[in-house]
């Protein structure tokens, strides 16, 4: 197995970023993490142990991302139809309250301040989420799973140029956090593109949990270890126990569904934001006919911006933890809600603000922001017998809380929670709470066709900005006819500072002129994205990664 790794592993740099197989298939946005997960479908494994190796070797090759550090969502589709979804978020220690990122002022502290240390620290999810899935849905032992990843953090891996750039982008916080630093600054300089990277110390956590189990990560030892480095933090030193790690639970939940045009889409449901808001934009869009408008035209993207910037109004007012807070979610999906809101989208000009509704069962709410970063990672993979796996992974923000221990980059979760508590006298959904886990935008995305069979399972990295690369995918794909590869590379639209932005160098951001006719103060930016996705065609999956990103499609 490692052999055969191995040989993938040298002939990376000339993988293909679509793939096209009759057996199974796996988009990742690292190659050598795709084909960690080639090799156990070549091994007979299923789409999940292709998943979770991919994710393992993630952890090792894109540590500004991803990794068992962090956490993630699961959607997971069998040959038969039938939809699972696991939450394997992160939560907040015992010893966090609501005025976890108040200053002495009472005030919310600025975002860089709170990030980097013991402070921002959730209760990893990832292993435990693994070790789930795997015993659901796992066809391969265990450790099988670890290998390509230990053979990478042993025998060295070629930094890429987003890893690279990550490291320019965090390591002025370095100062503080020497383990990261020797890792990632080797030989005392910032890596270079191409320059040879180990993690020995990786690797012996890797093979700790191979042989022990995701018990091995949660008790003993490594529990220790990941205790101690946020307690003696020199930045924001802050208490994770450990009776915090033993009692993490990887919990299955109802996926959320709705139907679009003749499909059925599912996705995570709270703490994940990221399906109600990309499916309640298709509600929203589907009074439209966007087939015959297409994505040449300026009124299509106007209407995808006035769609996303409601359904966005909803989701920071409304959702959040669902085992901490009553959530409308059959209220925000409901036809005639959405209805009623789609008659506020005029196609020939825009809204002069974008506010909340009040969906059916929702209760008195205040909204607020989060902060979440641009970073994460998505994977999709689908085996020979028809079971799809998209997850969607993260440490948060780059190199997550900057703590590095055995190895391993722990998360900077708890920052997705909203800093203030409250709002003009009233609760925020998403405030800190011990055991709650923070609301996220992760939008791991499977889609049905008519006959029940999955035809698309998709996702993005992007922090806030992840619904809308699903987003507008999706409509490249159902409404606009492209192959996903093409849907993928479609331009990408988002909004800030009273503003619509859109992306630049593309034919979006040559429709500038026409956008502001209709309203909107339209800035072009700098909107990269990171999606992975599969598809069905009528020879065989498809698979296929952004073109913004180093990622790659792989078949068995």
């Amino acid at each position: 197995m490692i052999q055969r790794f191995l040989l993938s592993f040298v002939l990376f740099l000339s993988l293909p970023a679509v793939a096209l197989a009759k057996g199974g298939v796996v988009s990742a946005a690292d190659p050598r993490a795709a084909a960690a997960g080639q090799a156990m479908l070549r091994a007979g494994g299923t789409a999940t142990d292709a998943a979770m190796a991919t994710m393992i070797a993630l952890t090792v090759v894109e540590p500004q991302s991803s990794g068992i550090g962090g956490g993630g969502f699961l959607v997971h589709s069998d040959a038969r139809g039938q939809v699972s979804t696991i939450d394997g978020r992160e939560t907040a220690p015992a010893a966090a309250g609501p005025r976890r990122f108040l200053g002495a002022d009472g005030k919310p502290l600025p975002f860089v301040q709170a990030v980097a240390g013991g402070l921002s620290v959730g209760v990893p999810g990832n292993v435990r989420l693994m070790a789930a899935a795997h015993r659901r849905w796992g066809r391969l032992p265990w450790a099988t799973l670890f290998e390509p990843a230990i053979a990478l953090a042993d025998g060295g891996f070629a930094a890429t140029p987003r890893l690279v750039a990550a490291v320019g982008a965090v390591d002025r916080l370095w100062g503080d956090f020497p383990a990261i630093t020797a890792l990632y600054h080797p030989g005392g300089k910032p890596p270079v593109a191409g320059a040879t990277l180990r993690n020995p110390a990786l690797a012996r956590l890797l093979r700790t949990i191979a042989q022990g189990g995701a018990d091995a990560f949660y008790t003993g030892p490594v529990a220790a270890s990941i205790t101690t480095a946020g307690a003696t933090a020199k930045r924001n030193p802050s208490a994770l126990t450990a009776a915090d790690l033993a009692g993490y639970e990887a919990k299955e939940r109802p996926a959320v569904c709705a139907p679009y045009r003749t499909y059925r889409l599912c996705g995570m449901g709270p703490p994940s934001a990221g399906a109600m808001t990309v499916l309640q934009i298709l509600g929203l869009l589907e009074r439209f006919d966007m087939k015959a408008l297409g994505p040449d035209n300026p009124i299509s993207w106007h209407l995808i911006g006035e769609a996303m910037q409601l359904a966005y109004a909803d989701r920071d007012k409304y959702l959040g933890d669902t085992d901490f807070v009553a959530v409308p979610l059959a209220g925000l999906l409901d036809k005639r809600y959405i209805a009623r809101r789609a008659l506020l989208i005029d196609p020939a000009s825009s809204l002069p603000r974008y506010e909340a509704g009040t969906p059916p069962g929702a209760a008195p709410r205040t909204a607020a922001v989060s902060s979440e970063v641009p970073a994460t990672t998505n994977f999709v993979t689908v085996d020979g017998q028809g079971d799809v796996v998209t997850m969607t992974s993260t440490v948060e923000g780059p190199f997550g809380s900057q703590i590095v221990t055995d190895g391993m980059v722990l998360n900077n979760e708890l920052t997705d929670f909203s800093f203030a508590p409250e709002w003009d006298g009233a609760p925020v959904a998403n405030r800190v709470e011990a055991g709650k886990r923070p609301l996220s935008s992760m939008a791991p995305t499977i889609v049905y066709d008519a006959r029940g069979r999955v035809v698309l399972a998709l996702g993005s990295a992007g922090g806030r900005r992840i619904p809308m690369h699903v987003l507008k995918t999706l409509v490249g794909v159902l409404d606009w006819g492209l192959p996903v590869a093409d849907a993928i590379a479609l331009p990408n639209i988002y909004f800030g500072g009273g503003a619509l932005l859109v992306e630049r160098g593309t034919s979006l951001a040559a429709m500038k002129p026409a956008l502001e006719r209709l309203g909107q103060t339209v800035v072009v930016a700098d909107v990269g994205s990171k999606v992975n996705a599969i598809e069905r065609t009528a020879t065989g999956w498809r698979g296929a990664a952004d073109p913004r990103s180093e990622g790659v499609a792989l078949a068995e």
